[in-house]
């Protein structure tokens, strides 16, 4: 739809859309509504689409995900994540540093970490209220407790918060403290939960399933787009082989095929891909020549009594280290720092 188009303009072609059989879909962005087309093509020609009030142009779409392809958008889009005034973009124009604990344990903790990781340049705050674990007896995490906690370092920091949700039915409070909603890799094909996040109204940071192809992680998106969210970050985490060196296998080349795919933002987690601390810089460095949007890492303040993932968190050297690193190399591939635009932007 054109920039001017009205809410009267989207009704009126989703209602000639229905009118035939079909099924449309509406999907706000910040600068752009697009509409997705589900059914019999045949039965869309004779609409005359195209001369419709509001409408800026029509595409056929061959990919099975339609809203997240760039067929329809060649652009690449960019998330704005965090309250007005405090707002942090990732894009193809700059380079965001996302950092802090894996799991919110205590208050103390959870604002040393947040600390530790602004001043090593992060400008987004990651921490896990809700942690869903490959074994029960795991530390599953504080959950409501831990979303205060976040929402108090916040305040305290500045620092936007992104935060996993592994249940729909919790989806609405961890939007009311969290400014964007985190898909796990165990449920990037939970469906429901896709849907539920996609009309939460708030950014998403969507992981890639550790055994999942790369259309199958977008198709995934999909889910969330279909629902009138394209506000979300892809991200990927490492992939399940036959590798047992390191935790997962970090699929470097899926950064530039999705970007060719698909118009949004893709970032690497170079922690959970490695599971060791003294392997994250070094696929950090190598996310960011290949062109990734963005990192996000573990930091702690005390890794060696961390309830959740101590062996990749970072401290000292290492975070000195990466700290170098995303000031140093995204202006080589021709980045901006995520922070500085987002502090000329308020």
């Amino acid at each position: 739809m054109s920039a001017d188009a009205t809410e009267r303009d989207v009704a009126r072609v989703v209602s000639r859309v229905e009118n035939v059989g079909g099924a449309a879909f509406v999907s706000k962005g910040v600068t752009r509504t697009i509409i997705g087309l589900v059914g019999d093509v045949t039965s869309f020609h004779h609409l005359n689409l195209r001369t419709l009030p509001g409408v800026a142009d029509v595409h056929r779409i061959s990919d099975p995900y339609k809203l997240v392809s760039r067929q329809h958008h060649a652009g690449r889009s960019t998330v704005w994540v965090g309250q007005p005034g405090q707002q942090v973009p990732i894009g193809p124009d700059t380079f965001t540093f996302l950092a802090g604990p894996c799991a919110v344990e205590t208050p103390e903790q959870t604002l040393e970490a947040a600390q530790m990781a602004k001043s090593a340049g992060a400008t987004i705050l990651r921490g896990g209220a809700y942690k869903p674990r490959t074994s029960p007896y795991a530390f599953q995490g504080l959950g409501r407790a831990g979303l205060e906690i976040l929402a108090d370092v916040r305040a305290l920091t500045g620092l936007p918060v992104v935060t996993e949700v592994v249940d729909a039915r919790d989806v609405e409070i961890v939007a009311q403290h969290a400014d964007m909603l985190q898909i796990g890799t165990r449920n990037m094909a939970n469906f429901g939960l896709l849907q539920a996040v996609g009309d939460a109204g708030k950014p998403v940071l969507l992981k890639r399933g550790m055994t999942a192809t790369i259309e199958e992680w977008l198709m995934a998106a999909e889910y969330i787009a279909q629902r009138g969210n394209l506000e979300i970050v892809l991200c990927e985490r490492g992939i399940r082989t036959f590798e047992p060196a390191t935790r997962n296998t970090l699929d470097i080349s899926a950064i530039p095929v999705v970007q060719a795919s698909s118009h949004l933002p893709v970032i690497v987690d170079p922690s959970h891909a490695a599971g060791r601390k003294d392997l994250v810089v070094p696929l950090a460095r190598a996310a960011i020549a290949v062109g990734a949007d963005g990192v996000i890492v573990d930091v702690h303040p005390s890794p060696e009594t961390a309830l959740c993932d101590g062996p990749q968190a970072l401290l000292g050297t290492e975070l000195r280290e990466l700290a170098q690193a995303v000031r140093r190399l995204p202006p080589v591939v021709g980045r901006l720092d995520a922070g500085e635009v987002a502090r000329s932007a308020r």
